[in-house]
């Protein structure tokens, strides 16, 4: 068959030569030759026998016995795989060792738990401190509600029994032991968090420090008349559960401003003084007042930093605190506003 194209035999192309990728007419539904197709005859097709085909006995295959084939103690499937020379800061993953071969996580090397069947860490933690601040707030409010239950109970024994009454008012120096006490117990809870946070220490220094407040809470109440002690616990109770409505509830973040309350209390510490020398009802009244003020403000500041959520909040393990201060808070609004409203006998 003629070349259906033109032989240059310098190139060592010979008749019947056909360029690659030109169709042959000769096959026209065919694949050009010299493409690969069809295969040709000694070109290693067919295979031929004795070049490695098939595989002879001797000859490698099958490797024999001993030259570690089949292996004599294999590793168990749960074995760590080697992951060769890691850099550094890499961790290889743990595999479980009783078996699976699923990487588990650190801190929970003896359940096995594949990493994607555990809960992400954020959530997790989101969900813990949320449920460790609720255990907080229960346990400061109960422990505050226990302290105002044993107050109401001494300012009202010392108010309405007409015995100890007289006996307070005649028997001064008790007053100020109570006030040593109070003075001694509050620092220490205050200054020494050892103290506060080690149990049963912690609530025997606070009762100790409740009943001192409470005996000169009591005694104040009972120079006052009953109708006034009366009504000031009434306006006390209803000032003190709507500032903290206000400060559960409100966007406003007030745990930034205690610099600001420390330089009021600093400003009417000086304004008492100078009441206290000049001895003027007046501003005896407007010094009231402003301790009333001052409190209900920090009222409002000791709510958010234990409520949490803002800014700065206090530790879950300061519930003595946070106990004592909100307690403070309320004691010092009462005795602010018996002595606004007056009313001795």
């Amino acid at each position: 068959m003629a070349a259906p194209y033109p032989v240059d035999p310098s190139k060592g192309q010979s008749p019947g030569w056909v360029a690659p990728g030109a169709p042959n007419p000769a096959y026209p539904s065919q694949p050009p030759p010299n493409m690969g197709y069809p295969p040709q005859a000694g070109m290693g097709y067919p295979p031929q026998a004795g070049v490695g085909y098939p595989p002879q006995a001797g000859v490698g295959y099958p490797p024999p016995a001993g030259m570690g084939y089949p292996p004599a103690n294999p590793p168990p499937y749960s074995a760590q795989p080697s992951f060769g020379e890691q850099p550094a800061g890499y961790a290889q993953p743990v595999y479980n060792a009783s078996g699976g071969g699923f990487p588990i996580q650190d801190g929970n090397r003896d359940a096995g738990v594949p990493k994607d069947e555990v809960l992400p860490e954020t959530f997790g933690d989101s969900f813990g401190n949320k449920a460790i601040r609720h255990a907080f707030i229960r346990k400061v409010y109960l422990i505050l509600m226990v302290q105002l239950l044993v107050t109401l109970g001494i300012v009202s024994l010392f108010t309405f029994h007409t015995g100890v009454r007289r006996f307070v008012l005649t028997h001064s120096w008790m007053y100020f032991l109570s006030y040593a006490i109070f003075l001694v117990t509050y620092l220490t809870l205050v200054c020494c968090s050892g103290v506060r946070r080690k149990w049963p220490g912690n609530f025997i220094m606070l009762g100790i420090f409740t009943l001192a407040l409470s005996y000169m809470a009591g005694t104040i109440a009972a120079t006052h008349n009953t109708q006034i002690v009366i009504m000031t616990i009434g306006i006390t109770c209803a000032i003190c559960f709507l500032i903290t409505l206000f400060a559960t509830q409100t966007k406003y973040d007030f745990t930034g401003c205690g610099v600001y309350l420390f330089v009021a209390s600093m400003v009417l510490l000086i304004f008492g003084i100078i009441a206290i020398i000049l001895r003027h009802d007046t501003l005896s009244q407007m010094y009231a007042a402003g301790i009333a003020l001052l409190f209900s403000m920090y009222l409002v500041y000791d709510t958010q930093m234990i409520v949490g959520g803002r800014k700065h909040e206090m530790s879950a393990e300061e519930y003595i605190y946070g106990a004592l201060v909100l307690y403070l808070d309320v004691i010092n609004i009462f005795l602010a506003l018996l002595s606004l409203f007056g009313g001795r006998d």
